[in-house]
């Protein structure tokens, strides 16, 4: 298979509001110059509600490449603008789990993933979607839902991972279990269950939650935690994130390209670590839809 280069043009946007971003925003650009990349223009964002017109304007721009700099929910905040565009999507992964840069095989320090923009080259992956809205990584919908719409901005910023899992058992005292409806447009299943992941790649909350998914495969994996035990949840992610034998045990996956995901109750959905939808919604695969940088194949 033919490989292009990345362009050496680029512009830079960080989340200076994300864990890391503040803080690397001069050095990552610094970096990145040293490295060779030219860049165009440089965007230190504190408001992320800014994220989104800012990556607007510079892909208007007609910038070869946008490099951006943030957590799971930042990317996913941005990634519509390069959808349709001649605009490849470059990442440093400056979060709490950066799930998307692990599902890419990317480096999670620094200095290797600006390696990685210097010297990479573009692969084709795919985005999943919730309605009409694209997303990079994965949605979910349960306790980890819950997590994501409470947890102290402060506690996920300076604890991290461990900072969820704190949270995660603050929550999980009122945390209730749900039927859940799956229909993938030729067979309706109903199952109670106590979270459901919607993953274009394997990872979720820096978890590897599935050995088969992945950003390329142009299929989108529904895993449900099924059930009514709180225990079996947390066995679970025990099992997944030790990555024991029987760590499949109580999760049950739905391959395929389009899914209609109704709950009962209904549920909010965290897309990529941010709490944007409600059900019942439509869970799709955007197969190709951007051009990413990664590592370049030996």
């Amino acid at each position: 298979m033919e490989t292009k280069p990345l362009p050496r043009e680029a512009a830079l946007i960080i989340n200076a509001h994300s864990r890391k971003g503040q803080d690397l925003f001069e050095t990552a650009r610094d970096k990145l110059v040293a490295a060779g990349v030219i860049l165009t223009a440089c965007h230190a964002v504190k408001d992320p509600d800014e994220m989104e017109a800012t990556m607007r304007t510079v892909v208007a721009s007609g910038v070869p490449m946008v490099i951006v700099g943030g957590g799971d929910g930042s990317l996913s905040g941005v990634v519509d603008e390069v959808v349709g565009k001649d605009c490849v999507f470059a990442v440093l992964p400056l979060g709490t789990a950066n799930s998307f840069a692990r599902s890419l095989h990317l480096p999670l320090d620094l200095d290797g993933a600006i390696d990685v923009i210097a010297n990479g080259q573009r692969r084709r992956v795919d985005l999943g979607m919730i309605d009409d809205d694209y997303f990079v990584n994965g949605a979910s919908i349960g306790l980890s839902t819950m997590i994501g719409e409470t947890v102290p901005h402060k506690l996920k910023r300076y604890a991290g991972r461990v900072g969820y899992l704190m949270w995660a058992l603050k929550c999980s005292v009122r945390f209730r279990a749900f039927r859940l409806t799956i229909d993938d447009g030729t067979q309706s299943q109903t199952l109670w269950a106590t979270e459901l992941r919607i993953l274009n790649g394997r990872h979720h909350g820096g978890v590897a939650l599935s050995d088969t998914a992945d950003v390329g495969s142009r299929k989108l994996l529904l895993q449900a935690v099924v059930g009514q035990s709180k225990v079996a949840l947390a066995r679970d992610w025990y099992a997944k994130f030790f990555k024991l034998r029987d760590k499949d045990a109580c999760s049950r996956d739905f391959v395929g390209e389009c899914f209609k995901v109704t709950i009962d109750p209904p549920q909010r959905i965290s897309i990529d670590g941010e709490v944007l939808a409600c059900t019942p919604v439509t869970a799709k695969i955007a197969p190709g839809a951007i051009e990413v940088a990664v590592a370049a194949t030996r």
